[in-house]
């Protein structure tokens, strides 16, 4: 199965879904500190009484949706090998200093500037220790975004840049981002890069480091697993049945309302998911009001009021 070939591959990153602590301190921080939109309010489907929340651009595009499961009285997670370890976004160029001075106005610390690949970058950890990277990138230079809280729209997060992934073997890794049809970009100190086609401009990056974390915890700050882009069902059970040909064991398709999502291990043991863009975070809500409303699947629809008021205010 020829999956290679460029109509068939996999461009780019579709969300990222960690773990938090409270949720209203996570709320306070991606909308009124990042400035990311708050596109979806729902649940865990696991756990209808923990929110599941979705950050993301204006329009929320995939590869611009951070998504969380906060809970109250989780232990803090350690990054570790066979994990996503950090978060980047993409911002434009020229908009680093604007970014250093506006998170050190909010009360950030340990922000640090640096360079990878040429590019100028800012590190620092969200509230629960997630390591963030905000990184100046051309490409979405002409994305045109509005910005949440005090973050000017200009120079506002366009969407994800890329992610950092820890594994135990970069080769083996690196084969299966190349069946995605994704290039090798280069090496730089200990990161391997790999990137998506140029018409994928957010989430087109992932950074591949070798046992930089050892041993670790997961916990609030932790990655729980990264999402990559299909246009529909029919090509994600394509992947699907490649997958397993390949020795994967991926899931059967999973019904999340806004995608469609099959997961799997990777050989360095990251827990990978491959998403549908159909049909969208619009779905159930139209543009204008993502996030004003619980949504909740069918299922929990006759316990909406219990649960409800279970749910903390954000």
């Amino acid at each position: 199965m020829a999956l290679q070939e460029k109509k068939n591959q996999i461009h780019g990153i579709h969300h990222i879904t960690a773990i938090s602590g409270p949720a209203k301190q996570n709320y306070d921080f991606y909308t009124g500190v990042l400035g990311l939109r708050f596109i979806k309010k729902t649940v865990n489907f696991d756990d209808p009484f923990t929110y599941h929340l979705y950050y993301g651009n204006y329009e929320a595009s995939p590869g611009s949706a951070i998504t969380f499961f906060p809970w109250n009285h989780v232990v803090q997670g350690k990054p570790k090998t066979g994990e996503t370890i950090d978060t980047q976004y993409a911002i434009p160029e020229g908009s680093l200093p604007y970014w250093r001075d506006y998170l050190k106005s909010k009360g950030v610390t340990n922000v640090h500037e640096g360079s990878l690949y040429g590019m100028p970058t800012l590190g620092f950890h969200d509230p629960d220790q997630l390591r963030i990277l905000l990184i100046e990138d051309k490409a979405v230079n002409e994305i045109a975004n509005h910005a949440s809280g005090d973050v000017a729209d200009e120079h506002s997060i366009r969407g994800f840049f890329g992610a950092t992934l820890d594994v135990p073997d970069i080769r083996k890794t690196a084969e299966l981002l190349e069946e995605f049809g994704w290039k090798l970009e280069g090496s730089e100190g200990n990161i391997t890069r790999y990137s998506s086609e140029p018409d994928s401009m957010l989430g087109r990056y992932i950074d591949l480091v070798q046992a930089r974390s050892g041993a670790g915890r997961f916990g609030k700050g932790s990655i729980h697993h990264i999402a990559f882009r299909v246009p529909n069902s029919e090509m994600e059970e394509k992947w699907r049945i490649k997958l397993i040909e390949m020795g994967y064991q991926p899931t059967i398709a999973q019904e999340r309302f806004y995608f469609r999502s099959i997961y799997f291990r990777e050989k360095g043991g990251v827990l990978f998911e491959i998403a549908t863009d159909e049909p969208g975070f619009t779905a159930d809500e139209p543009l204008e009001k993502l996030g004003s409303d619980l949504k909740l699947p069918p299922w929990y629809e006759p316990h909406r009021s219990r649960i409800k008021e279970s749910l903390p205010e954000l």
